[in-house]
């Protein structure tokens, strides 16, 4: 099996430094995605995150194989496969073989989740677990070393472009708990809703990355976008 040969990236949370930035691909401008990607490669974004929806567990259908395997094909920096789909099981190896250097499912929609999560590591990515709205961080207690980040959802998902929910904020912070109790060093991430006015919100909760679609490719200037978000972290107090 062919895996990924970029770099699969993430740090341990580090209070007041730089957050990793992950462009979502799904607010990119599809008739120019080449263009777009080459922007990201060029900017100081961290990743590429690409959401995949099969229409069934959310309401909306993204995109599939070829989509991940062409914007791998121009990426220079890691790919974040977020599996928004039933099932992901089945379809793990393969998005590894397409490019993903980090791939991420669902709680909700994972039976045996330990299962997919070793499944994912030994197809040679990093493995995420993602929490809808309504999932307690509490389900993730036994399972704390299964994982290498954990996708705290801060809207309903399935479209971009929605208003960040504010019961996400104390989410991540009693998140950022568990892993520290757990002595986990897995990164926290935040999708959905997210720009200047409420990303420096969710890092001082205890964010370790951030997903940015509509606030990065819907800018006048992504690029400046990007480099706003990545250091927008509030200055810690001495």
């Amino acid at each position: 099996m062919t895996l990924s040969t970029h770099v699969s990236g993430g740090a341990a949370f580090r209070p007041g430094g730089p957050a990793i930035i992950a462009p979502s691909v799904l607010a990119a401008d599809f008739a120019n995605l080449q263009r777009d990607v080459e922007l990201v490669n060029r900017s100081d974004a961290d990743w590429f995150h690409v959401d995949v929806m099969d229409g069934v567990f959310v309401p909306n259908i993204s995109f599939g194989f070829p989509v991940v395997e062409a914007v791998y094909r121009h990426a220079r920096k890691p790919l974040d496969v977020h599996l928004m789909i039933v099932q992901p099981e089945r379809y793990v190896a393969e998005f590894a073989r397409k490019g993903a250097s980090h791939i991420t499912v669902h709680y909700e929609a994972c039976t045996h989740l330990h299962r997919v999560l070793t499944q994912i590591r030994e197809a040679g990515c990093q493995a995420g677990v993602a929490l809808n709205m309504q999932t307690p961080v509490e389900v993730l207690t036994d399972i704390t070393d299964a994982f290498d980040q954990v996708l705290i959802m801060t809207i309903n998902p399935g479209f971009g472009g929605q208003q960040l929910l504010p019961l996400s904020i104390p989410k991540v912070r009693k998140l950022r708990q568990l892993l520290q109790g757990a002595g986990s060093s897995a990164l926290i991430g935040v999708d959905g809703g997210l720009g200047l006015s409420n990303t420096p919100t969710l890092l001082d909760a205890g964010a370790d990355y951030v997903v940015a679609g509509t606030s990065v490719f819907g800018a006048d200037d992504p690029m400046d976008a990007i480099r706003q978000l990545k250091n927008c972290r509030q200055p810690m107090v001495a």
